[in-house]
């Protein structure tokens, strides 16, 4: 054997072995960012089973202000955000809405087991259902009274 061939076995050994390395660095990020959006699905899930809203009424006041009044419990175990909970009142999406969290109108955090009250001004008659949906999916839908 001369040295051609043991120069030319090393340079493909070296050749093989630094593609192998470039190939294995990319299968390994690909397979990690495979396995962290499964693991944030599987985090979106959790979330999402942990969510439920329950709408308490939703009332036309049409005495002199015509406003609709909205009010939704949080009876699942998620904390919600209220800017994240959107509302469509005869399927057009609402914007502009004044709401309140037992009460307290500056906060958007919207805990289990608390009330939210959402206050529309802007319509110029009574709507004939609202729909609330949180935000992970989680929807209800009421006929206006």
């Amino acid at each position: 054997m001369g040295f051609s061939v043991s120069g030319s076995a090393a340079v493909i050994f070296v050749a093989a072995f630094i593609g192998f390395g470039m190939f294995y660095s990319a299968a390994a990020n690909g397979f990690e960012r495979v396995n962290d959006a499964r693991e944030d699905q599987r985090d979106r899930l959790l979330d999402q089973q942990n969510t439920d809203i329950s709408l308490v009424s939703a009332t036309w006041n049409s005495s002199g202000n015509d406003n609709l009044v909205v009010t939704v419990d949080n009876t699942g175990s998620e904390t919600l955000s209220v800017e994240a909970t959107d509302l469509l009142v005869d399927n057009d999406y609402r914007t502009g809405y004044g709401t309140t969290v037992d009460g307290d109108g500056s906060t958007d955090i919207w805990a289990s087991q608390e009330r939210l009250e959402i206050t529309v001004t802007s319509l110029s008659s009574q709507p004939g259902r609202v729909k609330v949906v949180a935000e992970n999916g989680i929807a209800e839908t009421m006929v206006v009274s």
